[in-house]
């Protein structure tokens, strides 16, 4: 099977070196490049709580952060292992997952992610939003061909949707599935955990399930 990764380049070394074990041609294809806000500190002192939703966020915070940091929540183990562990990871890896298992009350928190992050966290919590990097949707120079595309994040789904390519995709986790829906993107799987071993028994799933 010809699978198309999108991840950002220099992210998907470890998700290419899965699929090419498992016996399928890889096309790297990024859909997604990120970039830095920055290089000023980030002081996490007199926080109770830092709240970190992806692994760019959790990099560019550790990159950055001075100060003794409080509890760390992250959304995912991915998120979590990016930053160098983590006190609280949510069942679910969503922002309303993290929010229903964060204790009460949560004190002073800071949240760390993407310029344009989603703000249900920020407001529910009264947080203090410091953006660290964005996120730039790409458009390849030539036309995508493969028999599943491999899509990380709701940014990679609204990229590839914009192509009108016809070829199924596994998702990493329900915000990408439901942007990529909105964008008119196939579904075939959506891996159980959102990170490159649930992505990789997703694509194994698709694979067994594909006509031959």
């Amino acid at each position: 099977m010809k699978v198309v990764v999108t991840r950002p380049r220099g992210q998907e070394e470890e998700l290419v070196r899965g699929l090419e074990s498992l016996g399928h041609e890889v096309v790297v294809c990024p859909l997604v490049a990120i970039e830095s806000l920055g290089d000023e500190p980030v002081d996490v002192s007199g926080y109770d709580w830092v709240i970190v939703t992806s692994p760019n966020g959790a990099r560019e915070l550790r990159r950055r952060m001075t100060g003794s940091r409080a509890r760390v929540a992250a959304i995912g183990q991915a998120t979590a292992d990016a930053f160098g562990g983590a006190d609280l990871v949510p069942a679910v890896s969503t922002q309303e997952g993290l929010l229903a298992e964060l204790p009460r009350p949560t004190g002073r928190v800071l949240f760390a992610g993407a310029e344009g992050a989603r703000r249900l966290l920020v407001d529910e919590l009264r947080a203090e939003f410091v953006p660290l990097y964005r996120t730039h949707e790409l458009t390849p120079a030539v036309p995508l061909e493969g028999d599943l595309v491999v899509l990380a994040s709701a940014s990679a789904a609204r990229a590839f949707g914009r192509l009108a390519v016809h070829i199924p995709a596994v998702s990493i986790g329900p915000l990408t599935t439901a942007a990529a829906r909105e964008s008119g993107v196939e579904i075939s799987r959506e891996a159980a955990t959102h990170d490159v071993a649930g992505l990789l028994a997703a694509i194994g799933s698709a694979a067994c399930s594909s006509p031959s």
